[in-house]
C-alpha cells in the first residue's frame, strides 16, 4: 500500500487556517494511506493554537516555522508578500526532511511518499518549492466558486482585453462575470481590485493558479451550480468543490472554551429565549466599527424591538495590523442608558462562539459581514443572513447571497471604505429595515434556505457531491505518486 504525505501551507488567519485544518481531517479520515503535515504561515498577532489544538489525528502534524518579526514601518501588503517569500527557504528545508533518504527507501517500503503541496490561495510563491521537489501543487481556495471565477475574469480583462479594473471604482458599470448569472455592479467588487498595488497581487495570484495541478474550493455544487460549471471550461486546472468545510465542534476555536463562564452565560441566555427570536450580530475576526456607527446599530436594535445578541468589538489602532479587541466596558461606545433599556431583550458581548450561537434554536437571524466561512455556517444551520460586507471578497459574497441565490437580505451591499480609508456611516433606519426583513418569519427566503441547509448536510455524506469529489481528488493525488 503506497502511503502519501501532503504538505499543507495555510495562512494562519481565522478565515483560512480553520477550513484548511478541517480539509486535512477530511482527507486523512477518508483514506488511511494519506497523512498531512501542516506548516502555517503565521500572521502578526495571530494565535494558531486556537485552531490547531483540537486536532487529535496521528496522521496530522503541525510544524512551526520561526516567526518573522514585524517591522512597523513596512506597508502591511508589502510585509505579507515579503513574509511569504522569506519563508521559502524554511519551507524547503522542512519538506526535504519529510522525504525518505535514499538509504532508507529500500528498507522502509511503507515510508510515505510526498504527494504534493496544498497551498493557501495567498501562498502561490511556494509553487517554486514544489517544483524543486518535482511534486504537484494544489491550491486551497478558502472562498467560493463565484469569487474564484471573478479572479480569473479580472485577469482576463487585464491581460487579454487590455482593460484596467481600477477604472471601475465609483462607476455604474455592470460586469458579466462568467461565474455568476446576474450582472455584477462595480460597487460589489472587492476593494482590492481598485488599488493598483493590490490588483497586481491578485493578478499574479490568478496567473500562478493556472500553473497548478488543481484548485480545491470550500463550496458544494448545490450551492453554486452555475459557478462550478463555469469553471469547468478547460482553461484552468481542474476544480474540486469539497465543502462545506466547517469546524462544527466547540473546542475553544472561537476564543471561548465551552467550560468558561462567559460561554456558559451566553448559552444560558440563549436557552431562555423563544425559538427563532434572537438576531445575532457578528462581523468576523477583523470586523469592528467606530463609536458613531455603533450608536446607529444600537438605535436600530432598540427601535426594532427584536431580541438580540451583539458581538461588539473595539477597533484596533489606526494603520496597524492588529485585530479588534473586546471592550473593557461596552458603555464606552454605546449610547447612554442603552444597556439598561434593553436589558430584558438583549445582550452585548465581546468575541462570540459563532458556531454554537448559530446552532442554537433561539437564533432566527444573523447580521453578518459575509465572510465565506460565516455564510457556510449560517446556511448549514438554516439561519437567514442580513448582509453587511466590510472587506476582502465580502462585497461579492453579499451580492451572491442576496441577488444571485436569494438566501439573504440587504443592509448595505455596496459598503466599502472611502479614499481616506474611512467607512461610510450606515444609518439606523437602513439597519432597522434590514433587521425587520431578516426576522420576518413569513419571508420566502426561509424555504430556500432550509432546502440549501439540507443539501449542505448531505454534500459530505457518503454519496454526496463533495464526498464524491474528495474521492476523485485522493485518486488523482495517489495516481501521480
Amino acid at each position: 500500500m503506497t502511503k502519501v504525505e501532503l504538505v499543507f501551507v495555510p495562512l494562519a488567519a481565522a478565515g483560512h487556517i480553520v477550513s484548511a485544518v478541517e480539509l486535512a481531517k477530511l482527507l486523512v479520515d477518508r483514506d488511511e494511506r494519506v497523512s498531512v503535515t501542516v506548516i502555517p504561515m503565521k500572521m502578526p498577532f495571530s494565535n494558531i493554537s486556537n485552531y490547531t489544538h483540537p486536532v487529535q489525528s496521528s496522521r496530522i502534524r503541525f510544524i512551526d516555522l520561526p516567526s518573522d518579526e514585524l517591522d512597523p514601518s513596512v506597508d502591511p501588503d508589502k510585509y505579507f508578500a515579503s513574509m511569504i517569500e522569506n519563508s521559502k527557504h524554511n519551507i524547503k528545508e522542512t519538506v526535504s526532511k519529510l522525504l525518505p533518504k535514499s538509504s532508507e527507501s529500500s528498507s522502509h517500503e511503507d515510508s510515505p511518499k510526498l504527494g504534493g503541496l496544498v497551498l493557501d490561495m495567498f501562498c502561490t510563491a511556494m509553487i517554486d518549492v514544489a517544483n524543486e521537489f518535482g511534486v504537484p501543487t494544489y491550491i486551497f481556495f478558502a472562498s467560493g466558486a463565484a469569487s474564484l471565477g471573478l479572479l480569473f475574469y479580472m485577469q482576463d480583462l487585464h491581460d487579454e482585453q487590455g482593460k484596467d479594473p481600477t477604472e471601475f471604482e465609483n462607476s455604474d458599470a455592470e460586469l458579466a462575470v462568467p461565474s455568476l448569472v446576474s450582472p455584477v455592479p462595480a460597487s460589489s467588487l472587492p476593494s482590492s481590485f481598485f488599488q493598483k498595488g493590490l490588483l497586481q497581487v491578485f493578478l499574479t495570484m490568478s496567473r500562478k493558479f493556472r500553473e497548478t495541478k488543481g484548485i480545491i474550493i470550500n463550496t458544494f455544487s448545490e450551492l453554486e451550480p452555475y459557478a462550478v460549471k463555469s469553471l469547468a471550461d478547460g482553461k484552468i486546472p481542474p476544480v474540486y468543490p469539497v465543502g462545506p468545510i466547517l469546524n462544527l465542534k466547540s473546542n475553544g476555536q472561537d476564543g471561548l472554551n465551552n467550560n468558561s463562564s462567559k460561554f456558559k452565560e451566553i448559552m444560558q441566555w440563549l436557552d431562555d429565549q423563544p425559538p427563532s427570536s434572537v438576531v445575532f450580530l457578528c462581523f468576523g475576526s477583523m470586523g469592528s466599527f467606530d463609536v458613531e456607527q455603533v450608536k446607529e446599530i444600537a438605535s436600530a436594535l432598540e427601535n426594532s424591538g427584536h431580541r438580540f445578541l451583539w458581538s461588539l468589538r473595539k477597533p484596533p489602532p489606526q494603520d496597524t495590523m492588529e485585530s479588534p479587541t473586546d471592550y473593557s466596558d461596552p458603555r464606552d461606545a454605546l449610547p447612554d442608558g442603552f444597556l439598561d433599556r434593553t436589558a430584558d431583550v438583549g445582550r452585548v458581548i465581546g468575541w462570540a462562539p459563532q458556531v454554537d450561537v448559530l446552532a442554537h434554536p433561539s437564533v432566527g437571524g444573523f447580521v453578518s459581514h459575509c465572510g465565506w466561512n460565516s455564510l457556510l455556517e449560517s446556511i448549514r444551520f438554516g439561519v437567514p443572513i442580513a448582509a453587511w460586507p466590510i472587506y476582502a471578497e465580502q462585497q461579492l459574497n453579499a451580492f451572491q447571497l442576496v441577488v444571485e441565490l436569494g438566501l439573504g437580505v440587504e443592509i448595505k451591499l455596496g459598503y466599502r471604505m472611502d479614499q481616506d480609508h474611512k467607512p461610510p456611516i450606515v444609518n439606523a433606519g437602513d439597519i432597522e429595515r434590514g433587521i425587520r426583513s431578516l426576522m420576518d418569519p413569513n419571508d420566502e427566503r426561509i424555504k430556500l434556505l432550509n432546502e440549501m441547509s439540507k443539501y449542505s448536510k448531505e454534500a459530505l455524506e457518503d454519496g454526496g457531491s463533495s464526498y464524491s469529489t474528495i474521492g476523485r481528488l485522493i485518486q488523482e493525488i495517489t495516481d501521480n505518486i
